[in-house]
């Protein structure tokens, strides 16, 4: 009998187990996330905002001009320097015993040349007296000539090399703060390594990529308003200073350098930047359509619809199958002649997949 009771007790919790096990699986739902817009008024749309960096307006690589290997470095990130500071520099070791051997092969020269003088003017002075003859005078005058040739070729090549030892040091063009480096003492580098990038400018820009669909559309001396997520000040005013011709094949974007019309001290290199163009504020005409985007309009056999996302949390919601009826296509998508009333959240892809009353995840 306690044996029975025991087992009994031991089933009744293994049953207990897996009924729990069951409603905790029941419970794990997979939503599926769903992009979504906001619906506005066209010229709501064209009031677009592009993520952008914070830089210095006059950046400055600073580069090895020859290999080796960097015996020194003066200056590492964060650094100011002045103009002339030695940055970095390698071992030269090729360069540097290029230059001596240039050293000795121009005092060698010199000291022929002058042997070569010498002796010219020895002769000059015996044809002079009648001691020597014409040809043994134009002898040594194409020796002296032959020995001064050689004496100024040396001292070519020494400035040359000279030179070649100078490529091993990198220097300061101007007073700035170093940004960043890339190298360590000890390190081999190869000719043209960019070691340090030198902020050389007291004046900033913001640099944003635009997409090939608006880069005709910003011109230079257009107004823009900009946002920085580290600083709490608020908005700050800006200006298009230059617009790229060519597109930058690393971001497939025009790149768009923006000055700042306020600025401030808590504004640093490398901040994130929120840059808010106004296409819609040159318009003479005030368009209050609603559009909405191409990609988020469906068609059926009732005619075209929009899933309108209703959420509480902006984090789940359901979605809610809307008939609306089109007008005319823009560039920014379907003007909406009825079926939405604005400010609705739509989604803007895989309408294919959706459901009417299917919850979702935003994103």
């Amino acid at each position: 009998m306690k044996y029975f009771r025991h087992s009994l007790l031991l089933i009744t919790t293994i049953l207990a187990f897996s009924s729990c096990k069951k409603e905790e699986k029941k419970k794990e739902e997979v939503l599926r996330p769903v992009s979504f817009q906001l619906v506005g008024t066209s010229d709501a749309s064209k009031v677009r905002s592009f993520s952008g960096t914070a830089k210095a307006s006059d950046e400055i690589g600073l580069s090895f001009r020859s290999g080796g290997v960097i015996t020194k470095v003066n200056h590492w990130k964060g650094a100011k320097v002045k103009k002339g500071d030695v940055v970095a520099r390698l071992d030269n070791v090729e360069a540097n015993l290029a230059y001596e051997q240039s050293v000795s092969a121009l005092n060698s020269a010199n000291s022929a040349m002058k042997t070569a003088k010498s002796a010219l003017e020895r002769v000059k002075s015996l044809y002079e007296s009648g001691s020597q003859s014409l040809s043994d005078y134009e002898a040594a005058k194409n020796s002296y000539q032959s020995a001064l040739d050689q004496y100024e070729s040396a001292k070519r090549n020494k400035s040359i090399q000279a030179t070649q030892v100078s490529y091993g040091i990198i220097r300061a063009p101007k007073d700035g703060v170093i940004a960043w480096t890339d190298g360590a003492v000890d390190e081999r580098v190869s000719s043209g390594h960019q070691f340090a990038l030198l902020n050389a400018g007291d004046d900033l820009k913001i640099e944003v990529g635009l997409p090939e669909s608006l880069v005709n559309r910003v011109n230079v001396g257009m107004e823009t308003d900009l946002e920085f997520s580290a600083i709490e000040q608020g908005s700050f005013k800006g200006t298009v200073i230059e617009v790229s011709p060519a597109i930058d094949q690393n971001s497939s974007t025009y790149i768009t350098a923006i000055g700042i019309v306020n600025p401030s001290a808590d504004i640093k290199p490398g901040m994130a930047a929120n840059v808010t163009f106004d296409f819609g504020s040159s318009d003479a005409t005030i368009d209050n359509s609603l559009v909405v985007p191409v990609k988020a309009v469906g068609e059926d056999s009732n005619g075209n619809y929009v899933f309108i996302i209703e959420t509480d949390d902006d984090k789940v919601g359901v979605v809610k199958k809307q008939t609306i009826e089109v007008g005319e296509i823009t560039s920014d998508g379907f003007k909406i002649s009825s079926g939405l009333d604005g400010g609705e959240k739509i989604a803007t892809a895989g309408l294919q997949t959706l459901l009417d009353g299917q919850k979702v995840r935003l994103q």
